[in-house]
């Protein structure tokens, strides 16, 4: 073989290696994602998913799927391990919610029956729920450490969208069984309460179901040496912003009542718009339009942050291909895969609030201010509250600041006289229970040391959104005060392994978000009077990865492959 031969041969083979080092290396060292911002079933578009930084996501595990005709049956295809492969490689965790009676395992209504032999011993095979958590967190061992059990049993079984249909009593039951039995399969595994509604309750007259369930457990006295067998509380909230603070309030108080400390995750929010052309909904409960539903997520993650939430995910990531007729199209990608604007606030939400170490929130009567201590950085998340614009002059941090709009657009601004000066547009407040989401979100980034440099030429600002977007002069000018108050440092969550990936099987049903009911709108939530006093702010939990330590060794063999290969072209071109 000629040495040109040879050289037409190697090297194609050496660009590709060196295309595909320096992408593994590139990946390798990128700053994984924090696991406190997730997704439902982020797994119907993974490749965004992991383009966006989802730091976790929640998959259903249907009984009736898993074990579809018995006991020893199991249907492996019902959850593709394909689906938990790839969140594992994106450094994504997996949370499982385990819910539905098949008809064989209960005496009531399959799907929310209670199951049969619940109060039997957990180590008695007549105790089928017992039996199939056993097997199920067996299974997926080290791959799934926190198992969600069951879901909205505050949702009365006479009501649209019931998921369980036992009492209280027997839903402690239900949890206690799980935990016990999940325990003797992995005694890492963490136990988290089904997802509360809040206002199910609220709307029919019934006292909070957390506490009348707490109620039930401190009666048990085996349950305070086993933190009354769960480890995590699950809410769900949706569409005003101004839920967050009562319904974290309410559940901070509950649990306070009884001496309780437990984390509290936000499995679900969003604010579902009714003025997508793809899905249309004119006579939806809420009016909220695209551009809201942007706004919302970049809202209720700030303040999900700041009343003490440990994790937060949207519902959903993508949107049902075919919606039940009047369901509200929960997502931020469309079923063809476009996005909705939503998309780009939710990116803004793992870049810029990612590695926060505290947050805190400063509500007046007119705007909100969320300031999320990151560090290094300061990010604020600023929006108007009612109909009318705000003027806002804000303390500068650092010698100029990214000011960055919902959409993603973003500029570089200077403080005058150490102040930024901003105009807040107003709040759309088309619902009938008024501004239940805030105006345009914008972000205030600022880092130490982010002077300009000299002699640099700075770039254009971005261009102004369109003119329909553009608001009256403001009419009132406020000042922020600098908050000086420190943060706690953040502890450790450790990600799951990688999964080992099989067959691509059949998809699994998916889940039906919860409808407000249509008899009686949700009250509206007396709001707080404006602080007079420099806001607290609220140590969050953070997570610490390492760079998978694998993927270095790959780029750094293919970058000695490289280098072999050039040498010997090097050789026969002499």
């Amino acid at each position: 073989m000629t040495k040109s031969q040879i050289l037409r041969l190697t090297l194609p083979l050496a660009l590709v290696i060196a295309h595909c080092s320096l992408f593994i290396g590139h990946w390798a060292l990128a700053a994984p994602p924090d696991p406190r911002f997730g997704a439902v079933e982020a797994f119907r578009d993974p490749v965004a998913a992991a383009e966006t930084g989802v730091g976790w996501e929640r998959i259903l595990f249907y009984w009736s799927e898993l074990q579809p005709k018995g006991p020893d049956d199991w249907n492996g295809y019902h959850v593709p391990d394909e689906w938990l492969s790839q969140a594992a490689s994106a450094g994504r965790e997996v949370v499982a919610v385990l819910k539905h009676s098949p008809d064989w395992a209960t005496d009531g209504l399959p799907g929310c029956g209670v199951p049969r032999g619940l109060d039997l011993p957990v180590d008695d095979p007549g105790n089928l729920w017992a039996a199939f958590v056993r097997r199920t967190v067996q299974i997926y061992n080290g791959r799934i450490n926190h198992w969600i059990i069951w879901n909205e049993p505050d949702i009365a079984p006479e009501t649209y969208g019931a998921e369980w249909c036992g009492s209280v009593e027997e839903y402690y039951r239900l949890l206690k069984v799980a935990h016990l039995a999940a325990h003797q399969a992995n005694p890492d595994v963490t136990i988290h309460l089904a997802g509360l509604t809040y206002f199910h309750d609220t709307v029919f007259g019934r006292r909070y179901y957390l506490e009348r369930f707490l109620e039930i457990a401190a009666q048990d006295p085996t349950g305070p040496e086993h933190g009354y067998y769960f480890d995590v509380i699950s809410l769900h909230i949706y569409f005003e912003t101004r839920n967050f603070a009562t319904v974290l309030g309410a559940t901070r108080a509950a649990l306070a009542a009884r001496g309780i400390q437990k984390p509290i995750w936000v499995n679900e929010t969003d604010a579902p718009p009714n003025d997508d052309p793809s899905y249309p909904l004119p006579e939806a409960n809420f009016q909220i339009s695209m551009e809201e539903q942007a706004s919302y997520l970049l809202q209720a993650f700030s303040l999900a942050l700041s009343e003490g939430a440990e994790r937060i995910a949207v519902y959903k990531w993508v949107v049902d291909a075919n919606p039940p007729v009047g369901a509200e199209p929960n997502g931020i990608i469309r079923s063809d895969y476009s996005r909705r604007p939503a998309y780009d606030a939710y990116r803004l939400i793992t870049t810029h609030y990612a590695g926060a170490i505290s947050a805190r929130e400063e509500r007046q009567p007119r705007y909100t201010v969320v300031t999320l201590d990151r560090g290094a950085r300061t990010t604020r998340v600023l929006w108007a509250r009612t109909e009318s614009d705000v003027t806002l002059s804000l303390p500068a941090l650092a010698d100029q600041a990214r000011l960055i709009e919902q959409s993603g657009v973003e500029q570089t601004i200077q403080p005058v006289d150490g102040q930024y000066t901003l105009t807040l547009p107003r709040a759309r407040c088309a619902d009938t229970r008024g501004c239940i989401i805030g105006g345009p979100t914008y972000l205030l980034v600022e880092e130490a040391g982010s002077a300009p440099l000299l002699g640099a030429t700075p770039e254009p600002a971005p261009t102004k959104p369109p003119a329909e977007t553009a608001l009256p002069a403001p009419t009132e000018t406020v000042t922020a005060a600098i908050p000086t108050d420190t943060a706690t440092p953040f502890t450790t969550v450790t990600p799951s392994p990688t999964a080992t990936p099989s067959p691509t099987p059949t998809t699994s049903p998916t889940a039906t978000p919860t409808p407000t009911p249509t008899e009686t709108p949700p009250p509206t939530p007396t709001e707080a009077p404006p602080p007079t006093t420099t806001p607290t702010p609220r140590p969050i939990t953070q997570a610490t990865h390492e760079p998978p330590t694998w993927t270095m060794l790959i780029g750094t063999a293919a970058l000695m492959l490289l280098a072999a290969i050039v040498g010997i072209l090097f050789k026969y071109n002499e």
